[in-house]
């Protein structure tokens, strides 16, 4: 793969993590159906590109807690970022996932006592900023300020879910880890997405299949092969237009515009994002939305 290649790579990725709020939507169901039903599809598609790529799998038993967690902080992550949808919109889950680039520098310096530098808590005060601009209300009663408080928590819960990462990786392959993270999100929330799982029409299944497949699997996949190209201070920043997509998507497929508020302070949270990304020399990039 070449840097083109694997650029253009980067950018469908980015463009299928985008479209995760559209599936939801068009999915029309729970969001607890829709986090079993993509956990179930993502599991199958990765496991698909193992075997395409011939990696044997080779996650001990003293390794297995990292999957473990991960896989609830996963769950909880897409819980919270459909139910986001479902109360507020495309646009505003999105932005208020956006947040987890903070929460990543909060978490840092709160859990493994690293010192951040002097951007990093401009970063912070930008993306607070940004989000108070999408939602001025601050009013819980209002859906778009519950809605951008469910969208916060998907990004504090990614942004747990990427520490995770970064420490687990050193012991378990990022590929096979995704795989165990959505066995165990498919086996904690199948106990309460059952009955609807099995009323879902054929349209629905076809939506949640996509969810699974496109903005998980293939995007996880296409993610972790560009890596081994291009920086990962680059692939940030191509991520940062995640809610770019989303909100365009969301304008264009669900007449769903964005209000001068989400629009000027989703500007300011991307450009927080960016700027972070590109000073930084260790950034996460996300695994999904």
């Amino acid at each position: 793969m070449n840097t083109r290649s694997a650029l253009l790579g980067l950018h469908l990725g980015a463009l299928a993590f985008g479209l995760s709020g559209i599936f939801g939507v068009m999915a029309d169901t729970s969001p607890i159906a829709i986090v079993s039903g993509r956990a179930l599809f993502a599991a199958l598609a990765l496991g698909m590109f193992l075997l395409a790529i011939r990696k044997p799998l080779r996650i001990t038993v003293r390794h297995l807690p990292w999957p473990a967690v991960g896989g609830l902080l996963l769950g909880g992550h897409w819980l919270s970022f459909f139910e986001s949808v479902r109360v507020s919109g495309v646009g505003i889950a999105t932005l208020g996932f956006a947040s987890f680039p903070a929460f990543t520098v909060l978490l840092e310096v709160l859990l493994l006592g690293e010192r951040p530098r002097a951007r990093e808590y401009l970063v912070v005060t930008l993306v607070s900023i940004g989000l108070l601009m999408v939602a001025p209300a601050l009013d819980p009663s209002d859906s778009n300020t519950l809605g951008l408080l469910w969208g916060v928590l998907s990004g504090l819960l990614f942004a747990l879910l990427s520490l995770l990462g970064r420490t687990s990786a050193r012991h378990v392959d990022p590929i096979q880890a995704a795989l165990g993270q959505n066995l165990v999100a498919m086996a904690c929330s199948l106990p309460f997405a059952g009955a609807t799982l099995q009323g879902l029409t054929t349209p629905q299944w076809f939506w949640v299949a996509l969810l699974g497949i496109l903005c998980t699997g293939l995007a996880h996949s296409l993610l972790i092969t560009s890596l081994r190209v291009v920086k990962a201070r680059n692939a940030a920043v191509i991520f940062a237009l995640d809610p770019v997509y989303g909100i365009g998507f969301a304008w264009l497929l669900l007449k769903q515009p964005p209000t001068l508020g989400m629009l000027a302070g989703g500007s300011l949270i991307i450009f927080a994002v960016c700027m972070g990304a590109t000073q930084s020399g260790s950034v996460q990039t996300p695994r999904t939305a």
